[in-house]
Parts: C-alpha cells; sequence; structure tokens
C-alpha cells in the first residue's frame, strides 16, 4: 500500500531508563503525531496521531506501522475523530501492523469513527505478539449525518483485527456493517438491535484471566439499561468487548471505565483523561 498511501507513519518505541521513548520515526504525506507525553511516573509515553487533512476521501490510502520494542509502553491515540466523508469512486482504507516485544505494552484508544453518507471504509489491523506483552485495543464506530435524515447512510465498513503470537492467530474479529444488504436497516434484529453506535475492546495480557473477564461482564452489566453488549474469553489470556448503544457518550463510557479499570488493577495508573481540546 505504502506507494499509493496519502499518508504513512512508522513509530518504534524502545526503553531508555525507566522511559519509553521514541527510537525511531517516520511520516510522509497526511498523517503526523504530536509531541511525547507523559501522563504519569510509569514511564509510559503518549503519542497522538494527527491528520492534517481532517478527513478520510474517496480512494484514500494510510498506513502506518508501530513497534514497541522490549519492556517499553505506548499510549496511542488521536487528535479527534476518524471521519469517512462520501467515496463514489474507490473505498478509503487504511493499515495498521503491530509488532510487540517480551514485557511490552500498547494501549491504543483512538477516538470514534463516523462514517457518512455513501461511504465505504476498510480498516486493517494486524499485531504480532509476545506472549508477555500487553494489549489493548479500542474502536467506537458512529453513523455520520445525513441530509435525509437516515441514521446508517454509509455504504459499507469493514474492520478486520488480527492478534498473532508466534506467527499462530489467537484472536479474528472481522466486522462488516452494510446497511443496503439489510432489508430493515442496521437497526433490525440481529443487528444492531435498534442502536446506532457499536464498541469494541479488545485486550491480550498474562494476567488477564476469569476475574478480569467478570470484571469487564459487571462493568456492563451496570449499564444494561442503555447499552447492550457482551464478553467473551479469548483462547490465551484476554477477552473481546462488543457493545451496542445510542451515543457515542454512552459505549465509550464503558470502553473507558474497563480501561480505567485494568490500569489501576495492572499498573497503578489513575483515570485517564484524553481531550483533546
Amino acid at each position: 500500500m505504502s506507494l499509493l498511501a496519502r499518508g504513512e507513519l512508522d513509530l518504534v518505541i524502545g526503553l531508555r531508563g525507566e522511559r519509553s521513548v521514541a527510537a525511531a520515526q517516520y511520516h510522509r504525506g497526511a498523517l503526523r503525531v504530536l509531541r511525547p507525553m507523559y501522563l504519569d511516573g510509569t514511564g509510559q509515553v503518549t503519542y497522538v496521531v494527527v491528520n492534517p487533512g481532517g478527513a478520510y476521501l474517496d480512494g484514500d490510502r494510510y498506513r502506518l506501522g508501530v513497534t514497541v520494542q522490549d519492556g517499553a509502553q505506548l499510549l496511542l491515540t488521536t487528535q479527534a475523530a476518524t471521519k469517512v466523508y462520501r467515496t463514489p469512486r474507490d473505498r478509503a482504507a487504511q493499515d495498521l501492523t503491530v509488532r510487540l516485544g517480551p514485557g511490552s505494552r500498547f494501549d491504543y484508544l483512538p477516538d470514534q469513527l463516523i462514517a457518512y453518507r455513501a461511504s465505504r471504509y476498510e480498516q486493517e489491523t494486524r499485531i504480532e505478539m509476545d506472549p508477555s506483552a500487553s494489549l489493548v485495543v479500542a474502536e467506537v464506530v458512529t453513523p455520520g449525518w445525513s441530509p435525509s435524515g437516515a441514521p446508517f447512510g454509509y455504504e459499507r465498513l469493514r474492520l478486520r483485527t488480527e492478534v498473532t503470537m508466534g506467527g499462530r492467530p489467537v484472536a479474528l474479529d472481522n466486522l462488516v456493517l452494510e446497511p443496503s444488504a439489510s432489508r430493515g436497516g442496521m437497526a433490525a434484529l440481529g443487528l444492531l438491535e435498534g442502536r446506532s453506535h457499536l464498541g469494541s475492546l479488545l485486550v491480550v495480557d498474562p494476567r488477564a484471566g476469569e476475574e478480569t473477564v467478570g470484571l469487564a461482564r459487571a462493568l456492563l452489566a451496570e449499564r444494561a439499561g442503555d447499552l447492550l453488549g457482551g464478553v467473551s474469553a479469548l483462547p490465551v489470556p484476554g477477552f473481546a468487548l462488543r457493545v451496542l448503544g445510542r451515543s457515542t457518550q454512552a459505549v465509550d463510557g464503558l470502553l473507558l471505565a474497563v480501561v480505567n479499570a485494568l490500569r489501576a488493577a495492572w499498573h497503578g495508573q489513575g483515570a485517564l483523561d484524553l481531550r483533546k481540546y
């Protein structure tokens, strides 16, 4: 994809003393990262990805590569929501490849993905990780505004995430949302069940046993009046959470509650505050 990419970004995070730092960094086109931040005293570095173009357009291709070396810790987020506008000729696409070394940690918490009327978008995320590494990946999908008032004006979204260890797949999530192919629309029975927003959280960590899965289920149950979802244990220590709601705030609130609980239990960190304004 690199020859066609509108934006490219490569980031390598290593350990220097007790702090995680950028060992290498490359960007081209419409992708950048802001200066590194340290939100607490744990040494975990935070980077914010910026798209100066403001949105994904017809035929756009983006490529990101992230490597977190042995023992290093990275929190990666975005400056704003990812907006996908009309794609009359060709879909927009993003390709993310992640490599996690022994004892490393990668938290990927982007702002929501907003798909507008007549948009098509494909997202491929491939993560190769050491069994001792820690992975947290969140995603929130929001339907964009449509002049007709239709809640699902986009054409098709495909979000595929694959996690491997030693080349062996341990988690695979292939989400396809295609309103035009659904007779009753995306809110129909068996699809989004009357909801409009979708959230996903994938956690793979040696400490994520039955107690951690139970914690995620309990936090979901507390919000059962507004949200509909479930938590599934993985074949390796970890879980996948999928939730449906009627607002970004409600869905994002649950994902952040689970993330904050894991941060406190595993790393002694406080609650995240990722305000971008």
